[in-house]
């Protein structure tokens, strides 16, 4: 069978879009493998922030029941008869 010059003609065109299409595939590869460091390094940020939200959280409920603790003494303080001064 001869391949006429139509055929080397498409033959040629193909191996070349393939060529073309393995190359744009590196050049994604490339931008996916940046994206996807970035979103890493986003994903370390929000674990940090939402580990330092959870110390704060439980720092804020610890101060929560001092209060709570200081509020029944206040409360018996403030209904304790009043004291007559010395003097």
């Amino acid at each position: 069978m001869f391949m006429t010059k139509q055929h080397v003609m498409v033959r040629t065109l193909g191996v070349a879009l393939v060529a073309l299409s393995l190359g744009a595939c590196a050049t994604y590869d490339d931008e996916f493998a940046g994206i996807n460091s970035r979103l890493d390094q986003l994903d370390t940020r929000v674990q940090g922030a939402a580990q330092s939200a959870e110390a704060a959280n439980q720092s804020a409920q610890q101060a929560n029941q001092r209060l709570d603790q200081i509020e029944g003494r206040v409360q018996r303080l403030e209904a304790a008869p009043r004291r007559v001064p010395r003097g």
